[in-house]
């Protein structure tokens, strides 16, 4: 699970202009582990994308990557 977070935080990381503001909080439950994201106020819009493409696309990644352990990802971007 350490690398789906370390893989939310590269690519988010990629994609603000404050990398440095990016923080990744990984709670693992029995069927599922939620991901949350914050990044800086300004880097929001960056992340989420228009009509909310990009956080779809991470979302996406995310599922793929987490086929191999069966356990359910959930990304959620906090403001």
């Amino acid at each position: 699970m350490a690398e789906e977070k370390d893989l939310v935080e590269y690519i988010a990381k990629s994609l603000v202009d404050d990398p440095s503001g990016v923080q990744v909080n990984m709670i693992e439950g029995e069927k599922s582990t939620i991901l949350e994201l914050k990044v800086a106020q300004d880097d929001i819009g960056k992340v989420i994308g228009k009509h909310g493409r990009i956080a779809k696309a991470v979302r996406t990644i995310l599922s793929a990557a987490a086929t191999k352990t069966g356990k359910r990802i959930v990304l959620e971007i906090l403001d």
